[in-house]
């Protein structure tokens, strides 16, 4: 088995979800007595969060790169960063290690392609949703349209997220606003919406909603454990 390698703690809650997720599958797969071989770093998140509102995403992938090498440095095999919206400094993060790299677009892309759609509805943090980060690898590498929320369902999804969902609170109104959002998603065109901020699962799921929907934690947790097991 690989060693997996995970920078967490953006928020602590999703990247809870990422290690009983990827133990889970692993212990499942392999029974017995199996989890998963993995190193994470937590990283305290209130300086992550100060740089994103800043715009300063320089020091932020820095910051974060530094975590990659501090993995590859306690034995990780591969770089799994448990968060969307810091993939926008995927590049930097990369760039520090020799390890590959586990990007979070590519294995929804992969979700995707497994339901046979080509237009996706995308939520997440403004960041997420209005950067071409995420859009644009989804996009250019995998061929897939993405549509995004108008402004006023942008806000009301980022303000849940970063008010709510990074503090473990769950509101019933919040998720009714969130399946009118993916309601409207669907009737603009959407096959499917990809949730794409590793909390929001914590929020809606496939049993609230007819719409096909892309859990990211999930699925970058699955393939992270594809990667510890099959390489």
């Amino acid at each position: 088995m690989r060693v997996l390698g995970l920078i967490g703690g953006m928020s602590w809650e999703s990247s809870e979800l990422y290690y009983r997720a990827v133990n889970k599958a692993v212990s499942e797969r392999l029974g017995g007595f199996h989890s998963a071989a993995l190193v994470m770093s937590s990283i305290d998140f209130e300086p992550v969060e100060t740089l994103q509102r800043a715009g300063d995403w320089d020091r932020a992938g820095q910051l974060l790169a530094n975590e990659a090498r501090r993995l590859q440095r306690a034995g990780a095999e591969c770089i799994v960063l448990c968060t969307n919206t810091m993939h926008i400094v995927s590049d930097a993060i990369e760039a520090a290690t020799e390890l590959p790299f586990l990007h979070i677009a590519d294995a929804a892309a992969t979700a995707i392609s497994r339901l046979g759609v080509q237009r996706v509805g995308l939520l997440g943090t403004r960041f997420t949703m209005e950067q071409a980060f995420y859009r644009d690898r989804l996009a250019t590498l995998h061929g897939i349209d993405v549509l995004v929320p108008d402004t006023d369902d942008r806000a009301e999804i980022d303000r849940v997220i970063f008010e709510e969902l990074c503090h473990g609170k769950v509101l019933e109104a919040s998720r009714a606003n969130y399946l009118k959002v993916v309601d409207k998603l669907a009737a603009a065109g959407a096959e499917a919406v990809v949730l794409g901020c590793t909390e929001i699962g914590m929020l809606v799921g496939a049993e609230h909603t007819t719409v096909p929907l892309i859990d990211t934690t999930a699925v970058h947790a699955a393939a992270a454990v594809e990667f510890a097991l099959n390489g």
